[in-house]
């Protein structure tokens, strides 16, 4: 198995610096729009059974072969889940997650991953690091803590940390069909896979715009992760399916590690570019990082 500091250093060796981006400024609107988004926490929105193509358009070559798939109905919560969600099961089992648990046990390399934005490190410094001190409860690893971001996702959640939330919650984490067919179902226009992420207007989703990791013009309003819910629903009335932070499924994807979808508010047009449905990504079951949450699912309504 992979220690969390490999892992760390394959996202450092896996940055490829190519391409380029506008020169715009952030979109103050965005940010203001966000306070006033008119949807409730927790809200599950109903999937319906039906047929899809599975890898569509696919980018990488993991997302090949296309698949024509049938998909039971379920239900999934409409945004990622909170720092507030993950505090009250917190509250109520006493749960400690494997980021905290690590640096418990005085492991080697225990901590979790944190991604330094431009403007919070040296111009030399690599952009991933490892922290001891940071877990869901200090995103960043410093004093600025999850009390302070209680809206948005989320973070520095193993696999196992995703589960047991979920089982606590009355659901469980969506397989990667599921989640695909419900982000394909979602796209604002079903012939361009990017759509979730991108529009004739501007950004969709909380992603990276200019060249990773040295330059974010943050058009969409955001630098780093976002409150749920401050992008527009997509067409089935689900937020943040693109974009904003990785989130977990419980399909395999090779030895010990799962498969994430969606991508985080750090895929670029040069880097990543996981922003469409079809996008997949292994991950190792023991690791977090300031950008993978996850959201649950539910079979039946509770």
């Amino acid at each position: 198995m992979r220690t969390r500091s490999q892992s760390v250093l394959s996202f450092v060796i896996a940055i490829t610096i190519a391409g380029c981006g506008s020169t715009e400024t952030a979109q103050p609107d965005l940010v203001a729009a966000c306070g006033q988004s008119n949807f409730e926490i927790g809200a599950f929105v109903e999937i319906p059974a039906g047929k899809f193509t599975k890898g569509a358009d696919a980018y990488y070559p993991e997302e090949s072969p296309t698949l024509d798939l049938h998909v039971d109905g379920f239900w999934i919560q409409q945004h990622e889940v909170t720092n507030a969600q993950f505090n009250a099961f917190v509250e109520a089992t006493g749960y400690v997650t494997d980021a905290e648990q690590g640096v418990i046990d005085g492991r080697e390399g225990a901590g979790s991953a944190v991604f330094l934005h431009p403007d919070q490190r040296d111009a030399d410094a690599a952009p991933w690091t490892l922290l001891a001190t940071a877990n869901w409860r200090a995103p960043l690893g410093t004093e600025d803590t999850a009390n302070d971001r209680m809206r948005e996702p989320v973070v520095h959640i193993s696999k196992r940390d995703a589960e047991a939330y979920a089982m606590w919650a009355g659901g469980r984490l969506p397989s990667e069909v599921e989640w695909e067919y419900a982000a394909t179902l979602g796209l604002p226009d079903a012939t361009v896979s990017t759509s979730g992420a991108y529009g004739p207007d501007g950004p969709r989703a909380n992603t990276w715009q200019g060249i990773f990791p040295v330059a974010d013009i943050a058009k969409d309003g955001y630098p780093g992760v976002a409150p749920v819910g401050c992008f527009e629903a997509d067409r089935i009335g689900l937020h943040d399916m693109i974009g904003n932070v990785w989130e977990w499924t419980n399909t395999p994807y090779g030895p010990q590690t799962h498969t994430m979808k969606g991508g985080s508010f750090l895929c670029a047009d040069n880097f990543c570019r996981r922003y469409r449905p079809a996008a997949r990504h292994p991950q190792e079951t023991d690791f977090s990082s300031n950008h993978i949450g996850f959201r649950i699912v539910r079979d039946t309504p509770l």
